[in-house]
């Protein structure tokens, strides 16, 4: 994790920001660690003795089944999601001889990696909503890539009353890095790009499309699904949790 700096092209904090954008995923449900690191904590927790390499394969196997078939439904809160997540992942990984587990036990597993991930989520969202209601002097915004379902999903955990609107790309019809998502939650909220603060833990799909359209951006930088080099005096700062970023921002 790093400490908040402000980006070497001048930017200056506190940042002064009309509006807040938020990624969901990643951003406020697991303070920037990568699900798959999540998801794979959960596995050797339950005692699933499968490979991180197995488990990779699996957890892309799952996403581009969710991706591509109308698995899940608009009123899925995240313990359906989780369920229906795990159930593909732990399916794969049996079917291709990697856990041999019988039926009984993989849905006795499955429930459990769920119940789980859902704890997981919910120990973070304490945090979130403190930082949620410090900000809430501002209007905010969700942009994610998601399955359809996040406003059920934000409902569910008591998140809705603190955005005013979502953006999602499933009901969109765009997705991030695409920044035409990002003009479009611009355009909905009424906030010019340099009056707009975005927050998220992916550096190709938060901060780049977003610095690309002038708005100022924070990176919530953690545990990413492979390491990579990112230029850091690209966002306007670099923090290591949410909770930093109350501080951050002008009131």
């Amino acid at each position: 994790m790093t400490e908040t700096h402000p980006r070497s092209s001048g930017a200056r904090l506190p940042l002064r920001a009309s509006a807040i954008f938020f990624d969901y995923g990643g951003t406020l449900d697991t303070d920037a660690r990568h699900w798959a690191h999540v998801l794979y904590e959960k596995y050797r927790e339950c005692a699933v003795p499968v490979s991180e390499a197995q488990f990779r394969e699996a957890y892309v196997h799952g996403e581009r089944t969710l991706g591509s078939s109308a698995v899940i439904a608009p009123t899925d809160t995240f313990s359906d999601v989780l369920l229906k997540k795990v159930d593909i992942e732990t399916r794969y990984l049996t079917e291709q001889g990697c856990w041999a587990a019988d039926e009984a036990t993989r849905h006795q597993v499955t429930a459990d990696i769920a119940r789980r991930c859902n704890g997981y989520v919910l120990d973070n969202l304490r945090q979130t909503r403190r930082v949620l209601e410090a900000l809430q002097d501002r209007p905010l915004c969700l942009v994610s890539n998601f399955y359809g379902n996040l406003s059920a999903v934000v409902r569910d955990y008591g998140l809705d009353r603190y955005f005013r609107t979502i953006v999602e790309s499933a009901a969109v019809g765009i997705r991030k890095p695409d920044p035409a998502i990002y003009r479009m939650a611009l355009e909905r909220m009424g906030v010019a790009p340099g009056e707009a603060l975005v927050v998220g833990d992916s550096f190709s799909k938060d901060i780049v499309p977003a610095h690309s359209l002038g708005c100022q951006t924070v990176w919530l930088k953690g545990e990413e699904w492979t390491p990579a080099a990112h230029d850091e005096t690209l966002p306007d700062a670099v923090i290591g949790h949410l909770a930093e970023l109350p501080a951050l921002v002008a009131s």
